[in-house]
């Protein structure tokens, strides 16, 4: 059924009612975007979006309201609006995992890369599906939106739409768009259009050519007003909270439309079920750790390990930030995919980290099982990316190569110090520093298995000895003994991750043969251990070797022989040797504490 413009406008309103109760409940929320926006997403729901098919993200994630309500309207299985924003209740921002709703955002730009996956998901998949996304001019003002913006266009994703709520209005006042937003999105390869966005038949219009569109992404330029309808309109204050309830009350009342829920019904009687998905995989017993008997960089270790799962049929999308090379991360097992050349399993995302990571997060909730690789020092780039994966529950995969100060030459500007710590902080996020072939197995496998949690895998640029792992050691401990000490009573243990494992073990053999080393790949995972394991492993003196922020070791180090500060230019070795990373100086250090 096809709506004329006399419904929608009735089922527009009825949209805001609900919406405007919600936030009055709540005695919180945003205003502005519900009034001003309301006929847009109705517009899209009611004669556009096919339910199950097609996708719609809200970047503008504040308005989440107005999304809850037109959910709850259509017959999503929502939570009652008067759960809004409190504990337990509907979230104030919209949050993947409630039913419609196919990304966590409201961190302004996320959403627009968000619906830019979901496109590049669908055209890998040969899906026909569209993808809606409504962003405001908080969203355009963000970097990662733009280069996602730039991505779409240069991968010619026709099936995106992006509409732009643009009532030319921030917290601060004016927007800070750019002067001539349309000319930018052409300049990207996008189609543009301009509307009045509270015109249904000029709405309809643009989305129906939206819809038959197959050159490139289409960009809709909708001219609103901030808090239409209110006491506030066109001002910065009708961004939020900024109504009396008197006013709130008589809004309410003025926009409740019968006949509007009426219609909204029609919509909701054909449902489809709700949207699940299945997104784990498992590792092929045929894929083998790789089998290398010299000194080799835990990158090509993986780079080799990789091409095997990809060449076994495992499903991943692998992707690079113009760094593939560098990181092992496309093999010869790998298609890249191109605009109008979906047909493959690795992406060129570009110098992007950003956007990688939020497109990223994007292919994950399509089902796909998206890894994407840069230096680990750039995880920074994408970090609110990272963050969004993991309070989302997506299992994407991050490759983080070239780990530590001994990237030597290319300086402090590229050794990461603190971001393995960083990493490490963050809540439902797996980081493994694997220091040998068996632990880069285990790592990738644990990583296409996990279904809620992302997995970042952290590998090394230098060359490093082989130390290799008991064949009885159960890697999903996160710890283990790599090296056991020769006397029962264990005078130090030596902890080490990734790269410091075979100096943890050069300093060991020096110390004597009562001392011994620990590999720990996964501190979550050994975090996760009961206290007999825990105590099985770290016997005696305990101290920790990583060339990273020494402070968290404390949680199970004595002492640690970490770097606080910012590295220098040099060669890998002899930028080691200046921070204290050499077999001499960690024995000395450590003679003194076991005296």
């Amino acid at each position: 059924m096809r709506f004329d413009a006399k419904q929608l406008k009735e089922m527009s309103d009825a949209v805001k009612a609900f919406a405007l109760t919600a936030v009055r409940s709540a005695g919180s929320g945003h205003v502005g975007i519900v009034l001003d926006a309301a006929d847009i997403i109705t517009s899209i729901y009611a004669n556009f979006l096919r339910r199950g098919q097609d996708k719609f993200v809200l970047s503008a994630g504040h308005g989440s309201a107005l999304l809850y309500s037109v959910l709850k309207l259509a017959g999503y299985d929502i939570l009652d609006l008067n759960s809004f924003r409190k504990i337990g209740g509907l979230p104030g921002h919209p949050e993947f995992g409630i039913d419609g709703i196919f990304a966590t955002t409201g961190p302004l730009g996320q959403g627009v890369g968000n619906a830019v996956g979901l496109a590049l998901a669908a055209k890998i998949k040969k899906s026909d599906e569209i993808v809606y996304c409504l962003c405001s001019d908080g969203d355009l003002m963000e970097g990662v939106a733009q280069e996602a913006i730039a991505f779409a266009g240069r991968y010619k994703l026709d099936n995106l739409v992006l509409l732009w709520d643009d009532n030319g209005i921030s917290i601060d006042g004016a927007a800070l768009t750019d002067i001539n937003m349309s000319e930018r999105m052409q300049a990207a390869g996008w189609s543009v259009l301009k509307i009045p966005g509270n015109d249904f038949n000029k709405i309809d219009k643009a989305l129906n050519y939206a819809s038959i569109n197959d050159c490139m992404p289409t960009f809709i330029q909708c001219k609103t007003v901030i808090g239409k309808d209110s006491s506030l309109a066109g001002s910065s204050a009708a961004h939020g909270y900024s109504l009396s309830d008197e006013e709130m009350g008589q809004l309410i009342s003025q926009f409740d439309s019968l006949s509007g829920q009426k219609l909204w019904a029609s919509v909701a009687k054909d449902a489809p079920a709700k949207y699940i998905l299945n997104r784990a995989d498992v590792c092929p017993k045929t894929v083998k750790a790789p089998i290398v008997n010299k000194d080799i960089s835990t990158r090509e270790l993986s780079g080799m390990f990789l091409e095997s799962l990809v060449a076994s049929g495992v499903n991943l999308v692998g992707g690079s930030a113009d760094l593939s090379g560098s990181t092992s991360a496309k093999t010869k097992a790998h298609v890249v995919i191109g605009p109008r050349k979906f047909e493959g399993n690795f992406v060129n995302y570009g110098v992007r980290e950003h956007a990688m990571g939020a497109i990223m997060n994007g292919m994950a909730v399509a089902g796909l099982r998206p890894y994407g690789s840069t230096f680990l020092v750039f995880s920074d780039y994408m970090r609110p990316a990272i963050r969004l994966a993991a309070l989302s529950k997506l299992p994407v995969i991050y490759l983080f190569t070239h780990d530590s100060i001994a990237v030597g030459a290319d300086g402090p500007t590229h050794q990461p110090v603190e971001q393995l710590a960083s990493l490490r902080l963050m809540p439902g996020l797996n980081v493994f520093r694997p220091c040998n072939a068996q632990e880069i197995k285990f790592a990738w496998c644990r990583a296409i298995a996990e279904t809620e949690r992302p997995t970042a895998i952290i590998l090394s640029r230098q060359k490093i000895k082989q130390i290799n792992t008991p064949d009885d050691v159960d890697l999903s401990c996160g710890g283990y003994i790599i090296k056991p000490a020769e006397k029962r009573r264990v005078r130090a243990t030596i902890i080490a991750t990734g790269s410091e494992v075979p100096l943890a073990v050069a300093v060991a053999e020096k110390l004597g043969n009562d001392v011994q080393v620990v590999s720990m790949p996964s501190v979550e995972l050994f975090r996760m251990q009961d206290e007999a394991y825990k105590k099985s492993v770290l016997k005696g003196y305990v101290i920790a070797i990583e060339a990273s922020a020494s402070a968290p070791w404390f949680e199970f180090a004595d002492a640690v022989v970490g770097i606080d500060s910012f590295g220098v230019s040099g060669s890998g070795e002899d930028v080691y040797k200046y921070f204290g990373f050499d077999i001499d100086t960690i024995v000395r250090d450590i003679s003194k504490k076991l005296k």
